[in-house]
């Protein structure tokens, strides 16, 4: 057998022989041929027209001196006059440490792969550092092609105030193939500076960077984002640099002409193609040039952030100064009262007498206001209230027709220390009022003694009064509104969290990549320290926190003495003044704290994304400041904890969908009008009805009836005319603003929706005040002083807030046309003021809240009207 595989061998080195000779032969490569290189000694200023082949290389020979404390700025412009752009010109510049290559024509691409192509270019050379005091430094400037024929330009000159010198401007031309880019040192007393470029024309859009003294320097369209800190511009940019952040003490400023200005805001052009051109083929933008100004000024140094520290912490610290101060004035006065009461006789056991009160002493004189003074009788806890409903001694008529009437008195007063009526007082003035909330169940939050038909007798009279309105029990309502508080602290909890989490990688994306248009500061006012880019406006916000803080404080020292009052059955805490329910106002507290944080979290990258941080809270604060006015003389039949925050989460929920999807969409303006409009309608049938009315099948019928018996078949005015003034009154305010939003379609839909909420509680605060009025309440001075300072405040802090320093609404290019410089210690600019402001006038409205019925406090509750 082995002769056999010998001979299938020797067949197969045959076969491949033949196939070998078969084949064609290879083909010949020509032979390279030598390239003629011509060399020149070139001088600088002096234009250079050449022509360049394939077979011909050209190089320049440049030298210049370069000395250790001097930078100079070299420059390379080149024109090619051919017009072959699918052989362009290829020109290298040979330095020391860098080479610099570049085509002429240049072709930049744009949006959608679009081509554009420049015949002049000119480049600034990266300039190599030298340790010699004097140094000659050569470069060579080759220029090549695969052309037959290409003649070209060539200049190379030095580039005047190349290193730009502190507060002193500088104005200059850029275009996308010419850009400019000037070297700036720190002085040695500086540590940090603000590089403003300004001008007068907002397009073409360009693009300002800050680099590193490296070589190369990226200076063009398509790589300008590769290296440092960048942002587009159309009129204005403002970068701080620090010191720290360049280890050479000196930086470049870098500008650059974008190809196209979509990235600025404006239109994509078209430009037509010629009628046999390719649709691949570059488009001329002719003359695309850019005139800018710039100057390098020093930022604030380490004492001005102490002293702006200072100035914030001292402005908020001293309301709490003013605060103790009135508190330790209230409490001398309170001891001073007791001092006269304590020294008073007390009630005479066998004739039943006691001493008479003057009501200046008791500091009221309501009399005139119609509510029964209290003419004799202390204020001891053993003593009897009179029932809003057992109790007859006292009548009460309406003066005159109209049915917005102040209450007189038919006798002129009235004893505290009175008979029991019908209903016993036993759970009022026999026990302690601090029940135990163990046995409180959840069922029992909505519920009332009497069966559903009481509802409907007392809820539906003509007149009602604050003891109408507060049968239930106080430990159920008291769990009912601590709930408030509860379920805020959890949802901020929740909310804030990821907050702080996701603004915290929003800074770290700016800080890596250095794409300052992801966020938008107010970047001629924005203070960076440590990874903080806008230290300033995340200070500002510590009023909000600081008041609020304070406001809880409040609140709990009210309710220690509340509680204390209950504890001592004193008569005027168990059966006068407003029913005292501090859950809405710990849930105010925390949210105006909240509001704060968020602001903050905000502020630290303000942008589309993030929007709803800064605005969530405050449609809560305007819901819950309505909750708390309408609690004061409803507490039996205010919204549930759950049943409001659903409602303030949906409108969060269109506030997120409006900024997304609302702008110049028709759809969803129809829609949220629609929306707006009946749940206006809802809220006021549920208002003017307390409730005592359903949503079912029946209700058309009902409407209908209604309309026919009280329009049609007789013509009668409102049961409740106040009620009807205000529901009339805000049904034109909310269908007007409907109206104006489905017109207009405001840009800024969470302002729009914000601006509803405002209105909607500016409007029930203004009937508020003008029915206490009507119904013969007096304001005390403490809140007067409050609405008037409060109300001048937010006058102020309005101003402040429209003065719009930069918007997310536009490109981050034409925002930043919005920009300012600090009006503040050199700190603060006007957003930053409005923070101030604002958190001192939210918390002046709450002290309004708060304080508003003080002069009720000794005034029963059966004598306080209800509006």
């Amino acid at each position: 057998m082995p002769g056999a595989g010998a001979a299938a061998l020797a067949r197969a080195l045959l076969a491949g022989a033949l196939l070998l000779l078969l084949l064609p032969p290879p083909p010949v490569l020509p032979q390279p041929q030598w390239r003629n290189v011509s060399e020149t000694e070139a001088q600088f200023n002096i234009t250079y027209t050449d022509r360049v082949d394939a077979n011909l290389l050209h190089i320049y020979a440049f030298n210049h001196s370069v000395r250790r404390n001097m930078t100079e700025g070299v420059r390379v412009s080149v024109n090619v006059l051919s017009d072959h752009k699918d052989l362009p010109v290829l020109f290298v510049v040979r330095q020391k440490e860098a080479v610099v290559s570049f085509q002429v024509p240049l072709i930049l691409r744009g949006l959608y792969q679009r081509k554009y192509a420049y015949q002049e270019v000119s480049r600034t050379l990266c300039q190599p550092q030298t340790k010699a005091e004097v140094e000659t430094q050569h470069f060579y400037v080759d220029v090549s092609t695969l052309s037959l024929n290409a003649s070209y330009q060539l200049r190379v000159t030095r580039v005047e105030n190349f290193v730009l010198q502190t507060n002193e401007r500088f104005s200059f031309n850029a275009t996308a193939a010419q850009p400019q880019y000037f070297k700036y040192e720190f002085p040695e007393e500086v540590d940090s500076v603000i590089v403003k470029v300004t001008s007068a024309m907002a397009f073409p859009c360009s693009v300002i960077s800050i680099q590193d003294i490296l070589c190369p320097v990226y200076d063009l369209d398509n790589n300008v984002a590769f290296i440092g800190m960048y942002q587009t511009m159309t009129k204005k940019a403002a970068i701080t640099v620090q010191k720290k952040d360049f280890p050479s003490h000196s930086f470049y400023v870098v500008v650059v002409v974008k190809t196209e200005d979509e990235a600025c805001g404006g239109a994509l052009h078209y430009y037509p193609l010629s009628k046999n051109a390719s649709p691949d083929e570059p488009v001329d933008q002719q003359n695309r040039q850019k005139t800018l100004e710039v100057m390098v000024s020093p930022a604030i140094t380490s004492e001005a952030y102490v002293s702006s520290v200072l100035f914030c912490l001292s402005i908020f610290l001293s309301f709490y100064i003013l605060t103790l101060l009135i508190a330790c004035w209230e409490s001398c006065r309170q001891h001073k009262r007791k001092g006269l009461l304590s020294a008073m006789d007390s009630p005479n056991l066998d004739t039943g007498h006691s001493r008479s009160i003057p009501d200046s002493f008791l500091g009221r004189g309501y009399d005139s206001y119609g509510y029964g003074s209290f003419g004799n009788g202390s204020s001891s806890s053993t003593e009897g209230v009179t029932d809003s409903l057992g109790s007859t001694e006292v009548s009460y008529s309406y003066v005159g027709q109209e049915q917005f009437k102040r209450r007189t008195p038919s006798a002129p007063t009235r004893p505290l220390s009175i008979p029991m009526g019908e209903r016993s007082l036993e759970n009022v003035a026999c026990r302690p009022r601090l029940d135990s909330l163990s046995s409180v169940e959840e069922d029992d939050y909505d519920t009332l003694a009497d069966i559903d038909y009481d509802k409907n007798v007392i809820r539906t009279k003509k007149y009602l009064c604050v003891a109408d309105l507060a049968r239930k029990d106080k430990r159920v309502l008291r769990k009912k509104y601590q709930i408030y508080f509860w379920n805020i602290a959890t949802i901020a909890v929740f909310y804030a969290l990821p907050v702080v989490q996701l603004v915290i990688t929003y800074q770290t994306v700016v800080n890596v990549t250095g794409n300052q248009d992801i966020c938008y500061y107010n970047f001629l006012c924005a203070h960076p320290l440590g990874n903080l880019s806008a230290f300033n406006n995340i200070l500002s916000n510590l009023g909000y926190v600081l008041l609020g803080l304070l406001f809880l404080l409040i609140i709990l020292q009210r309710e220690i003495n509340y509680n204390r009052a209950l504890m001592r059955n004193d008569a005027h805490a168990v059966e006068c003044g407003i029913p005292k329910h501090f859950g809405l106002f710990y849930a105010m507290g925390t949210a105006l704290m909240m509001e704060g944080l968020l602001s903050a979290c905000y502020h630290v990258c303000p942008n589309y994304t993030n929007f709803q941080f800064d605005t969530s809270f405050m449609y809560m604060i305007a819901g819950l400041c309505m909750l708390k006015l309408y609690q004061k003389r409803h507490p039996d039949i205010n919204a549930s904890a759950y049943s409001a925050y659903a409602c303030l989460a949906l409108v969060i929920f269109f506030s997120v969908v409006g900024v997304v999807f609302g702008k110049g969409n028709t759809v969803f303006w129809i829609v949220f009008s629609v929306i707006h409009i009946l749940a206006t309608l809802l809220l006021s049938t549920q208002l003017y009805y307390m409730g005592r009315w359903k949503l079912d099948s029946g209700i058309l019928r009902r409407i209908l009836y209604v309309l026919y018996t009280d329009c049609i078949r007789q013509c009668s005015g409102p049961m409740y005319v106040d009620r009807m003034v205000l529901l009339v009154m805000g049904n034109i305010i909310n269908w007007s603003l409907a109206a104006y939003g489905l017109i207009v379609r405001p840009n800024d839909f969470a302002s729009y929706l914000l601006a509803i909420g405002i209105c909607n509680l500016l409007l029930y605060f203004a009937f508020y005040i003008i029915m206490k009025l009507r119904s013969g309440e007096r304001i005390k001075l403490i809140p007067l002083l409050c609405i008037i300072s409060t109300s001048v405040v937010w006058g102020f802090a309005l101003f402040f807030f429209f003065q719009g320093l930069s918007t997310w609404q536009k490109t981050p290019a034409e925002s930043r046309e919005h920009n300012r410089d600090c009006i503040l210690l050199d700190f603060f600019d006007d957003h930053d003021i409005w923070h101030f402001l604002s958190s001192i006038a939210m918390f002046g409205s709450f002290l309004v809240l708060l304080t508003l019925d003080d002069d009720l406090d000794c005034v029963q509750r059966d004598k306080i009207y209800v509006f």
